[in-house]
């Protein structure tokens, strides 16, 4: 007889994304939620439905990183802003599963700390992998839209986004936005703050069975003609305040796989970039081709009075590729593992009953 025990997971961070991933795990009969890592001192102690916004869970998070390995959880869900290798390796050593949201896709845009990530699974027989909206989902979608052709000569995706309103420095800084639109620096800072998409590009590849000769990335800039106070920061006039990074992933000289991300802030940009519809366009040119144009709308029962409450969709919906994944990747052999290796994921528990 199957083992229908919920699985016992660890949540790993309680930041934006953290919080709708324990809501989820507290949500879903297949999962057990054990524990839960607290990077800041002061969520250390407090209940992890409180940090989360949601009831009481009787789970209290701690910084004590052995006594939640000792829980022997089946998973981790890890969910910080960007992946610290000596922590993945501590947690795979320990036989314990990764599924992230952390800027993963197959790892080759940590170097070095790649070989160190597939040691770490070979040593403790654990699995690693990684997903999120976009980078993740996005391109599971582009990889089921090839498989209905009989011959597929290019997959591209194009994502766009207005994200005035997105106030994350953090994130935007290193790709670019807010450096002085003569910077030298921009192509360097584009291709290793965005090199994340280059691994999505690589992770199509393997799925159509084809070694990329080159994954390279090249991008194109805008700026703002006036000073752009986005809240927490402010981009001088003069500076970089649209991104347009094309990855591409190319054998014998053509481009197979593609993935352009044209993200553009404020009304005074120049050369002014038209985004029609925040979202993503895939297309599949082969026999036949595919187009699919992907949104997303909020479900008629929520309710948001500001930006910060209507960005919990875009939590939910980096989240949750990773929960869907953890049964899967529970199952799977060590070692680095994509949507390429794995069975199709399934969203089990998540229908709403009554």
């Amino acid at each position: 007889m199957p083992n229908t025990s919920p699985l016992r997971v660890v949540q790993w961070t309680t930041g934006n994304v953290g919080k709708s991933s324990v809501a989820a795990i507290a949500n879903n009969a297949g999962l057990e939620l054990v524990g839960v890592y607290a990077w800041s001192p002061e969520k250390v102690g407090r209940d992890a439905g409180e940090l989360a916004g949601i009831g009481p869970l009787g789970v209290a998070a701690t910084n004590d990183v052995d006594a939640l390995l000792a829980l022997k959880p089946d998973c981790v869900v890890y969910n910080p802003m960007w992946i610290d290798v000596d922590e993945l390796v501590t947690i795979l050593s320990a036989g314990v599963n990764v599924v992230a949201t952390a800027s993963f896709i197959t790892g080759h845009n940590q170097g070095s700390g790649r070989d160190r990530i597939a040691e770490a699974c070979a040593r403790g027989g654990s699995t690693m992998f990684g997903s999120g909206i976009s980078p993740g989902y996005i391109n599971l979608l582009a990889i089921l839209a090839a498989s209905i052709c009989d011959r597929v000569d290019r997959v591209t995706i194009n994502e766009a986004a207005d994200t005035t309103f997105y106030d994350s420095p953090a994130t935007e800084k290193p790709v670019g936005f807010g450096q002085p639109i003569d910077s030298p620096d921009l192509q360097a800072m584009a291709a290793q703050g965005t090199g994340v998409f280059g691994e999505a590009v690589r992770l199509i590849g393997d799925a159509l069975g084809v070694e990329l000769d080159e994954v390279r990335c090249d991008s194109e800039f805008a700026q703002t003609t006036e000073d752009l106070d986005l809240g927490s920061w402010t981009i001088p006039a003069g500076c970089v305040a649209g991104v347009h990074a094309s990855w591409k992933g190319i054998v014998a000289g053509k481009t197979i796989v593609e993935c352009n991300l044209k993200w553009r802030k404020g009304q005074t940009l120049e050369p002014d970039w038209k985004i029609e519809q925040d979202g993503w366009v895939l297309q599949v040119d082969g026999r036949p081709t595919v187009k699919n144009v992907i949104s997303f709308l909020p479900p008629p029962d929520f309710e948001a009075t500001t930006l910060e409450e209507f960005m919990v969709l875009g939590h939910i919906m980096t989240a949750m590729p990773a929960i869907n994944a953890i049964s899967a990747v529970v199952a799977a052999p060590p070692g680095i593992a994509t949507y390429a290796d794995l069975p199709l994921t399934l969203p089990r528990g998540v229908v709403a009953v009554g």
